[in-house]
C-alpha cells in the first residue's frame, strides 16, 4: 500500500520502508567515490568524470506524459508533446518501481529551483546512481545552512531510476522509458534512460506549472549582464550557440537555460550549466575551461583509455555531447542568478540555407512572429559533405509552458518587451549568402563582436537598410565586420538565385505562423501584410488564409 499523508504520496515514509540506504545531500569528493566505485563513470585528466548514457543520448518527446487528474482541470495544453496517462496507471507503475528499488540504496539531493527566495520551489530529487545526483547537485541551488537542511521540505519530488523499464501494455506508456509528471501528487518518475536532460525538462516543466500559477512569465533562455548592470538575454534552439554566446568573458552569465521574468528583473531557475560541447575549443574559453573542472560531468564523450584525456571533437556515441557543471565553475559568474530587465533580447537561428544576416534588428511584432516561428534548420553531414538543410519550425523555441497555449504565451513576452522597452535582434549563427555545404559557417567571434557591438551601443547611430523580403533592418556596418558579411545579398554568389532562396524561406515562415494568424492582435497583421515584397506576395497570402 501507498502512504498519503495530508493527501499527497508520503514518499518519506515509503522510502524508508522500501529502501535499504539513502545517501542525503552527499557532497561533491563523496559522489565522485561512489561513481568510481559503482563503476558508473570514470575519472578524466584535470579532474572531469565521463559517464555514458546508455541507448538515449538526447531527449524522449515521445515517452513524456501528465497524469490527467482534477489539478489538471482546464490547466493542461495537451497536444502531441503533452500527453496524458491516467491516475491508475501512475500508481500501478509507482508500485512496480518501489519493488523494484527493494533494498536498494539510493541517493537524495535537496536543493531549490528558482535563485529568487521569493519565488524559489523546493526539489528532492531521488536517484538510482551517484552521477545523476551529482548531476542534480550541479544543477540546482544548492541549501547553504544545516538549519535549512533541517527544515528543508520538498514542494515537489523527482524519482529517476533508469535501471527501471514500463511494460507499455501494462503501465500505458509508449515504450520501455517514460517521464510521467503528476501535478497533483507533486512527484515525476523518470525511467528507462539514463540521459540527464530529463531530469532538467521535469524540472522545467514544474517550474513552468508553478510559477504560471502565481503569475510569473518563464522563459527558456541564456542570459548575461554587463559591468554597467546592463543585461541581455539570448533564446535559441540546441545547436544555435546559445550557451556559447552567452558564456562571454567580457560579460557576466547570470543563468545558462531558463529565466523567470518578474516585475523586478530576471533570476535564473538553475544553479548550474548543461551545455552542448561538440567541438568546443579554447576559442570558446570559459566552457572549454569547465570542461576540465573537478566537479564536471561529461556526458557521452570519448576518453583515451591510457591518458585519459577527453576529446570534445569525436562524435562516435552521438553528437549531443553534454557537459554539467555548477555555475560557480564560470570565473565571471553572476552567482545569486539575480539581475534586472533586458536591454536587448537575441533569437538565435542556425540558417543553414544562407538566406538570413548575421544580425538584424526587430520590431516588437517581429520578434513575436520570430518567437512563435522558432526557426531554425536541421542538416547532417555524411562522409564530409552537407545533407540538403530542412526548415524546423517549434513554437517557442520547443519551450512554452504546458499550462499556457502558445499564442498567450507569445503575448505576454509581447507586452513584456514594450513595457521594458527592449530592444531585439534576430541573430543567425549559421550560413550567410550561401547555403551550408558551398560556404563556411560563421565564425563564433564573428557573432562575438556583433553582440559586443550591440550591448556597448555602437549601432545604435550606424544607417540601416530594410530587407525587401522579411522587412527586418540590416546594419550597414558594424565595428570588426566586413561589410559584405552582414547583408547576405552581397555575400551571395548570384543575387537572383539567392532571391529565390529567400523567398522559399518566407514561404516556409508565412505556412508555419498561419495557424496562429486569428489568435494575435491587429498589429501583428498589419505587420506581416509588409513582410514579402514580392508579386507572388498576395497569392502566398491567400493560400495560407492570412487575411490582410
Amino acid at each position: 500500500m501507498l502512504n498519503y499523508k495530508e493527501g499527497l504520496l508520503d514518499l518519506e515514509s515509503i522510502t524508508k520502508k522500501h529502501l535499504r540506504r539513502i545517501y542525503r545531500n552527499l557532497h561533491t569528493p563523496v559522489l565522485y567515490e561512489d561513481i568510481i566505485k559503482n563503476r558508473e563513470g570514470e575519472l578524466a585528466h584535470l579532474g572531469p568524470i565521463v559517464v555514458r548514457t546508455g541507448h538515449y543520448t538526447e531527449r524522449n518527446h515521445e515517452d513524456k506524459f501528465i497524469v490527467k487528474e482534477p489539478v489538471c482541470e482546464g490547466k493542461i495544453n495537451w497536444n502531441e508533446k503533452t500527453k496524458e496517462i491516467s491516475i491508475e496507471h501512475f500508481n500501478n507503475l509507482l508500485y512496480r518501481l518501489l519493488a523494484y528499488l527493494q533494498n536498494k540504496d539510493v541517493y537524495f539531493q535537496d536543493s531549490y529551483l528558482g535563485n529568487d527566495p521569493r519565488h524559489r520551489i523546493p526539489l528532492r530529487i531521488i536517484t538510482e546512481t551517484a552521477w545523476h545526483s551529482l548531476y542534480a547537485r550541479n544543477m540546482y541551488v544548492q541549501i547553504s545552512t544545516q538549519k535549512e537542511f533541517e527544515e528543508f521540505k520538498p514542494e515537489f519530488t523527482i524519482i529517476h531510476v533508469p535501471g527501471f523499464h514500463a511494460i507499455p501494455d501494462i503501465d500505458g506508456t509508449r515504450s520501455s522509458s517514460f517521464i510521467i509528471t503528476s501535478m497533483g501528487q507533486k512527484v515525476v518518475l523518470i525511467g528507462g534512460t539514463s540521459y540527464a536532460g530529463e531530469i532538467r525538462e521535469a524540472a522545467i516543466s514544474i517550474s513552468n506549472f508553478l510559477l504560471s500559477e502565481k503569475g510569473l512569465f518563464t522563459l527558456r533562455c541564456s542570459a548575461n549582464m554587463g559591468t554597467n548592470g546592463d543585461v541581455a538575454i539570448f533564446l535559441g534552439r540546441a545547436g544555435t550557440g546559445r550557451s556559447t554566446l552567452a558564456t562571454d568573458p567580457e560579460r557576466r552569465i547570470v543563468g545558462d537555460y531558463e529565466h523567470a521574468w518578474t516585475d523586478d528583473g530576471l533570476f535564473s531557475l538553475d544553479g548550474g550549466c548543461y551545455p552542448k560541447i561538440l567541438n568546443t575549443s579554447k576559442e570558446d574559453p570559459l566552457i572549454y575551461q569547465a570542461t576540465r573542472r573537478f566537479g564536471t560531468i561529461l556526458e557521452n564523450v570519448f576518453i583515451d583509455p591510457e591518458t585519459k584525456r577527453v576529446d570534445l571533437t569525436d562524435k562516435r556515441l552521438t553528437e549531443n555531447l553534454r557537459a554539467c557543471y555548477p555555475i560557480s565553475h564560470i570565473p565571471n559568474a553572476v552567482r545569486e542568478g539575480i539581475c534586472g530587465h533586458p536591454s536587448n533580447i537575441f533569437l538565435l537561428t542556425c540558417d543553414a540555407f544562407g538566406v538570413l544576416p548575421p544580425l538584424a534588428r526587430l520590431t516588437t511584432e517581429q520578434t513575436v512572429f520570430a518567437f512563435l516561428s522558432s526557426y531554425t534548420s536541421r542538416f547532417t553531414e555524411k562522409k564530409g559533405e552537407m545533407t540538403e538543410p530542412n526548415p524546423v519550425f517549434s513554437v517557442c523555441f520547443g519551450a512554452s509552458p504546458i499550462s499556457i497555449q502558445p499564442h498567450e504565451y507569445a503575448k505576454t513576452f509581447m507586452e513584456k518587451i514594450k513595457k521594458h522597452n527592449v530592444t531585439c535582434w534576430l541573430m543567425n549563427t549559421g550560413w550567410v549568402g550561401e547555403p551550408c555545404g558551398n560556404s563556411e559557417r560563421i565564425k563564433i567571434s564573428c557573432s562575438r563582436a556583433l553582440i559586443n557591438a550591440v550591448v556597448t551601443g555602437k549601432l545604435k547611430d550606424v544607417e540601416y537598410e530594410t530587407d525587401p523580403v522579411f522587412q527586418f533592418e540590416i546594419p550597414k556596418e558594424c565595428p570588426g565586420i566586413p561589410a559584405n558579411i552582414l547583408n547576405p545579398r552581397m555575400a551571395a554568389k548570384d543575387e537572383g538565385e539567392y532571391e529565390v532562396r529567400a523567398n522559399r524561406l518566407a514561404y516556409e515562415f508565412m505556412k508555419d505562423y498561419s495557424q496562429f494568424e486569428t489568435l494575435m492582435p491587429e498589429t501583428m497583421r498589419s505587420m506581416l501584410s509588409n513582410i514579402i515584397s514580392i508579386k507572388d506576395s498576395v497569392d502566398l497570402l491567400e493560400e495560407f488564409s492570412l487575411s490582410m
